[in-house]
């Protein structure tokens, strides 16, 4: 069923709404805040959002938290005035520039102010500020941020207090969480790890999903098999963004992190620049076609974005969109724009230019790995419960720590870790679960539970082309292992920072750390 654009101005419905209604198709725009409070980028911000309101053709503006690792205005000054012109607000949360405590602290105060709908993001690695770089922090990662969500959202915080009364200080919120995922990888292990990771999210209480900007409609047709062969429900926007000349530069180059545009767009955005308006109605007008193009292959809806746009090209978007609507089948051929060698998960479909619900055949495992394969061995001999050497280690390990030879025992412990796998002497050690690779080592986020989606070509997005994912390396391990659609289970809790710097053998055995049930566990 093809549902139209054109809501009536009368008509007001709210995000949550029509995100949930499968007859209305959800339109959302995104706002990326500037610099300084009182400058004429957040005037024309909130001027944009005022004409958006007033239209009601869209749900929601989302508005960007320190977009491209900046620092701007936060989102929720913004978010407040908007949302007292009548449009609902999406705020961006990133995990680089908060510790859990002021994570926890904010979000109480945006449930507060009715800042309600959220999406919640790695965020990009953080850029030059004040003096120099700043401290990356990343102390949660995407999927802890959810699993704390769904807590607050039931009144369960720190400790395990629950609400126990009206009057019991810690009352659930209401937050409606939203991720982002990116079809457009291009590399087999990169675009199975975005997979494996949204499936980790929804796990952890999302609740919509808003896709990576990308103009393959194979690679998001992609998502939508999926989902569907996974039987995951969550309502999926697409993202239709509007490049300028500069920006699609920098994207063609790599040097936005995630996003992906091929030769074959740059050639041709290239050409259209040569007209009199430098192209720009030929980007708009390829955005409506996209967008009629989404609404035809079954998406929710669609986020639009993209730099310095004006109500009257939003307008020009929803109008021509509405136009296409009918015919968007014969739109497919100008959204083929990926790279020949790159990733497809399903097989083509050769009656629709789609894909079937066939999986491509993936390439053959890596070769065999000694270091990885050593590091196991010893795992499952001396760690794990079921190991020969377990009883022994555990019994010689809580020996030693009533002894004078307990600090000889956790230098030697970081000393071997720290040879064999980069170890930083956290205490709280995630080797077993990442297949004895080290996130407080090899990931410049410190993820723990899957990759962010700045990564290209497998290398790192703050390393590029000297690091590779480590991620990536995780999945190799996995492939060759059989182990494939463990990926996209289980879930590692944050990392606990009172064990720093402390035996990571001790704290396991004691159960310390997060594989055990500690004062600091739940």
């Amino acid at each position: 069923m093809v549902h139209s654009l054109a809501m009536p101005k009368t008509t007001v419905f709210r995000f949550k709404q029509s995100l949930f209604d499968r007859e209305h198709f959800t339109l959302t725009f995104e706002l990326v805040p500037g610099r300084g409070g009182r400058s004429r980028e957040q005037e024309r911000i909130v001027s944009l959002a005022r004409k958006l309101a007033r239209d009601g053709r869209l749900q929601a503006v989302s508005i960007t938290e320190n977009a491209g690792g900046h620092p701007a205005l936060s989102p929720e000054v913004l978010g407040m005035e908007i949302k007292r012109l009548g449009l609902d607000v999406i705020t961006h949360f990133s995990c680089k520039d908060k510790n859990r405590n002021q994570m926890e602290s904010l979000l109480f105060s945006w449930d507060r102010q009715g800042l309600q709908n959220l999406l919640v993001i790695t965020g990009d690695y953080p850029k030059r500020g004040f003096q120099g770089y700043p401290k990356p922090v990343f102390d949660l990662d995407s999927v802890q941020v959810l699993h704390l969500l769904s807590r607050m959202n039931v009144g369960r915080f720190c400790g395990g207090i629950k609400q126990t009364g009206p009057d019991h200080p810690f009352q659930p919120t209401g937050f409606l969480k939203g991720v982002a995922v990116s079809p457009f990888k291009l590399t087999e292990a990169e675009q199975f790890l975005q997979y494996a990771k949204l499936q980790r999210k929804i796990a952890a209480g999302a609740d919509y999903i808003i896709t990576q900007l990308g103009y393959d409609a194979r690679k998001f047709h992609e998502l939508l098999l999926y989902l569907r062969e996974h039987g995951l429900r969550q309502p999926v926007l697409g993202n239709v963004f509007v490049p300028s000349l500069t920006v699609a530069r920098l994207m063609h180059e790599g040097d936005i992190p995630g996003c992906v545009l091929p030769d074959s767009l740059y050639r041709l955005i290239k050409e259209e620049a040569q007209a009199p308006d430098r192209g720009k109605r030929a980007r708009l007008e390829r955005a409506a076609k996209l967008l009629a193009v989404l609404q035809g292959m079954g998406y929710d809806g669609a986020h639009l974005g993209g730099p310095g746009l004006t109500y009257e090209d939003v307008d020009f978007v929803l109008s021509r969109a509405e136009r296409y609507a009918n015919n968007w089948q014969e739109l497919l051929p100008e959204f083929r724009h990926w790279p020949e060698d790159g990733f497809y998960l399903y097989a083509r479909d050769p009656a629709t230019g789609l894909n079937q619900a066939r999986r491509a055949p993936l390439s053959p495992p890596r070769r065999w790995q000694p270091r990885y394969e050593l590091a196991k061995l010893i795992h499952q001999l001396a760690f794990a419960e079921q190991g020969p050497l377990y009883d022994l280690t555990r019994g010689v390990c809580l020996a030693l720590e009533r002894t004078r030879l307990a600090g000889p025992l956790s230098t030697v412990e970081h000393v071997v870790k720290f040879l064999a796998f980069g170890c930083q002497n956290c205490g709280d050690c995630a080797l077993a679960d990442l297949l004895f690779l080290c996130p407080q080592y090899g990931c410049a986020k410190y993820l723990l539970n899957g990759p962010c989606g700045g990564s290209r070509d497998g290398w790192c997005e703050v390393y590029p082309g000297r690091r590779r994912c480590l991620y990536v390396r995780w999945y190799e391990r996995a492939k060759k292992d059989g182990r494939l659609a463990d990926l996209a289970r289980g879930y590692v809790p944050p990392r606990n920072w009172a064990l720093n710097n402390t035996s990571s053998w001790l704290n396991f055995f004691k159960g310390l750390d997060h594989h055990g049930s500690g004062p600091d566990r739940e």
